[in-house]
């Protein structure tokens, strides 16, 4: 065809048009419900043709009317926002002791949400954990399983697609078998993904948090285990098993190499500043009545308490454990340079900004480059709240598209 690009589509009026109706519903989403006038200016595109679009969409179920402008001269105006129930999705965050679900409408909000525990539960449950996990969501939320257009779940390590197992999570019981996958889609009626629970949380901190607007970051995560995540050019680098990211496994100096880490599921960088080697340097330092529990807990205590220390063994706790996580930082930022390392995870989290300014300074020099580091801002559920924002990605790139 003249006048068209080799290896492109021409502009036809339905691409056209469907271009047209996805800026506009992208616009209701970020501003609010808008008045066709508003819609028009914003989009470039003439009243007529505004007024059929919001008609199209309208027509579609994917807009609706809702109230009116006030306080304005003149006649008030329409206003239109998303059809909220156009569609739903769900986001699963998968950890040893419970389950976490979410659902979500259209436009982001939760609208749902349920936790199950699952400490000790037979391995052979865990269809059975997934599908009860979801369905408090669902039920929560006032609809169906049916209902819901895509589920992501966020899990320790990673699937490999070659295999379908589930990698570096030797922690997690019951999720290794290699039919996992296809019995958990033999009973979900809509399409599943399944992601790590680090790089859901950079997904979050991309979408909503610190890392809003930057292409190039590393998220470091610090919970049931050290984790990193990797955005390179604005998408997510997950390596070819889905492993990269696995930092806990980086030898560091001064701790002993472990052989086997896939069974091991411990490492280098994990033994010098994983939530389970805190404990043990707080009795180093002389620090009483550390207490019991679980690691992630107790850590985060220590290091909370530490981060308001000015001196003595609570400061030193918060010296070396800012060494430590920058120790490991130094060998990424040395390998990918970021313009941009957030912090995250519970036990990070609890050191606040004290401990990001000791990591701050340790890691200025201990690396050739020096990325800014900032805290993660998405504080509640950051797991679970990437799982929704993958899910609602790929569920808006569906619905919104009226070309079909």
């Amino acid at each position: 065809m003249a006048g068209t690009t080799p290896g492109t589509t021409p502009g036809t009026p339905r691409v056209l048009r469907a271009m047209n109706d996805r800026a506009a519903l992208d616009l209701l989403l970020e501003l609010g419900p808008l008045s066709r006038t508003k819609i028009g200016k914003l989009t470039g595109l003439s009243k007529p043709t505004a007024s059929q679009l919001l008609a199209r969409l309208e027509s579609a179920g994917l807009v609706v009317a809702t109230g009116t402008t006030e306080g304005r001269p003149g006649p008030n105006a329409q206003l239109y926002a998303v059809n909220a129930r156009a569609a739903f999705a769900a986001g699963l965050d998968v950890t040893p002791q419970r389950i976490r679900a979410a659902v979500a409408d259209i436009t982001g909000a939760t609208v749902g949400e349920f936790e199950l525990p699952t400490p000790g539960r037979r391995a052979e449950s865990v269809v059975r954990q997934v599908t009860e996990a979801l369905d408090g969501a669902v039920k929560a939320a006032g609809i169906t399983r049916s209902d819901v257009h895509r589920l992501v779940i966020g899990t320790p390590g990673a699937f490999d697609p070659s295999t379908g197992r589930l990698r570096y999570a030797s922690h997690l019981p019951g999720w290794h078998s290699p039919t996992l996958l296809d019995e958990l889609a033999a009973v979900l009626p809509m399409p599943v993904e399944y992601e790590n629970d680090v790089n859901l949380a950079a997904v979050a901190e991309q979408r909503l948090g610190a890392a809003h607007g930057h292409q190039n970051f590393v998220l470091l995560w610090n919970e049931e285990g050290l984790g990193a995540a990797l955005v390179i050019g604005g998408r997510l680098h997950r390596g070819s098993t889905g492993g990269a990211g696995e930092v806990g496994f980086l030898p560091v100096p001064g701790t002993p190499l472990v052989r086997q880490v896939t069974k091991a599921n411990s490492g280098g960088f994990q033994e010098l500043a994983g939530a389970q080697a805190l404990p043990r340097l707080a009795r180093e330092l002389g620090i009483e009545g550390v207490g019991h529990g679980p690691h992630v807990e107790v850590a985060a205590a220590l290091v909370s308490r530490a981060a308001g220390a000015d001196s003595g063994p609570y400061r030193q706790l918060l010296d070396a454990y800012a060494t430590g996580l920058a120790t490991g930082l130094a060998s990424m930022v040395a390998v990918l340079d970021p313009e941009l390392v957030v912090l995250s995870g519970e036990v990070i989290a609890a050191g606040g900004e004290p401990l990001r300014e000791r990591v701050q300074a340790e890691l200025t020099e201990l690396a050739a480059s020096r990325p800014r580091l900032v805290l993660g801002s998405v504080r509640e559920h950051p797991v679970l709240r990437g799982a929704l924002e993958s899910a609602l990605a790929t569920t808006r790139d569906e619905v919104f598209d009226t070309s079909r």
